[in-house]
């Protein structure tokens, strides 16, 4: 294949990943134009780290405002604390900005591909379909946050990282003279500031900070706070009761606002629910075995999946500690080529 005639658009951040990436892309002898994507304003600091990478690469740059889309995932941010639930802005920003919107600009811009920075592999598989797989460096592996992705459109994706480690990604963007292998990387939530996301929270919806009542699981009250977006699901820490013995936030309930813990068996629980799951690979219409992670830095579990039409339910092998409503269940199985994702589902309840 004549790779110069294949346009990709490349998501660049000015990091060191997306410009290691698009490094790998013009070696292998891709024709790539870079976007930098304005999501909020503390994101605009980075813009002349892109526009530095993409001198030194000499490809075209363009800086892509969406400031008024990604709204939606601040209302999303919001709306989920006020529900008494965790948010992850992240998987919804890669459903509906750099892997939604990015790709319609990069199929105006007549490309054929969206190419990006993230650690995760993307594979053809048995069925003859387009598959999403845990990247080579399992310690940096981001298909988890790649999961709501529409499976259609990894027909059109390249993760030039797949393959590499971090340290990789620093060694390529020495060796090209970009300029970014020192950076350090951010841990934080791109619109949180100095990643308080309490004071963000607070500085928009005020109505928030609202004293309630902690009790125990039986009732009994323990003490106060000052609103439950301020807790989490398995928090130990910060819970300012003394009880002789480790107590976690157990359940939060947005209706009567209230802070329930209990200790740590009252956090393990070995069934879950989901909402409508993002399939990629073919929906199946029997249970199936996978594992199971339900956070970004679970390690992930056994578990059995109950397929239904708008839903799915999990049930582990072993009681699983802090499953937290409105983060996402992702299901991999495995394969020769390692885990691949079959799908994942939004947390809507612990089934007791």
């Amino acid at each position: 294949m004549d790779r110069e005639k294949d346009k990709v658009v490349v998501a660049l951040s000015g990091g060191v990943d997306s410009s290691a990436a698009t490094a790998l892309l013009l070696e292998d002898g891709y024709d790539c134009q870079g976007v930098f994507m304005i999501t909020c304003e503390q994101h605009r600091c980075a813009q002349d780290d892109a526009v530095q990478v993409a001198r030194r690469l000499g490809i075209e740059l363009t800086v892509l405002d969406l400031r008024e889309q990604f709204q939606e995932i601040l209302a999303y941010f919001f709306e989920t604390y006020r529900q008494g639930c965790t948010p992850n802005p992240c998987v919804v920003c890669n459903r509906k900005v750099k892997f939604g919107r990015l790709w319609d600009f990069a199929q105006e811009e007549g490309a054929t591909h969206l190419a990006t920075g993230h650690y995760a592999r993307i594979l053809g598989g048995k069925d003859g379909q387009t598959g999403l797989y845990q990247g080579a460096s399992l310690a940096k592996d981001q298909s988890y946050v790649l999961s709501m992705v529409d499976r259609q459109v990894f027909n059109h994706v390249l993760l030039p990282l797949g393959e590499y480690s971090k340290d990789q990604a620093r060694q390529i963007a020495r060796k090209m003279g970009l300029g970014t292998e020192t950076k350090e990387e951010s841990q934080e939530i791109c619109f949180i500031p100095d990643d308080d996301y309490v004071a963000l929270l607070e500085a928009h919806h005020p109505e928030l900070v609202r004293e309630g009542p902690i009790v125990d699981s039986a009732g009994k009250t323990l003490g106060a706070h000052q609103g439950i977006h301020r807790y989490t699901i398995g928090q130990r820490r910060g819970l300012r009761v003394a009880m002789g013995k480790p107590y976690y936030v157990t359940r939060l309930d947005a209706a009567a606002n209230t802070v329930v813990l209990g200790p740590k068996e009252e956090v393990m629980h070995e069934e879950l629910s989901t909402g409508p799951v993002n399939w990629l690979i073919d929906p199946p219409t029997e249970p199936f075995s996978a594992t199971v992670k339900i956070r970004y830095n679970d390690r992930g579990k056994p578990a059995r999946i109950f397929p239904d039409a708008n839903s799915a339910r999990v049930v582990f092998g072993a009681p699983n500690l802090a499953i937290t409503p409105g983060q996402l269940a992702v299901f991999y199985i495995d394969s020769k080529a390692g885990r691949r994702v079959a799908g994942a589902g939004w947390i809507e309840r612990v089934n007791d």
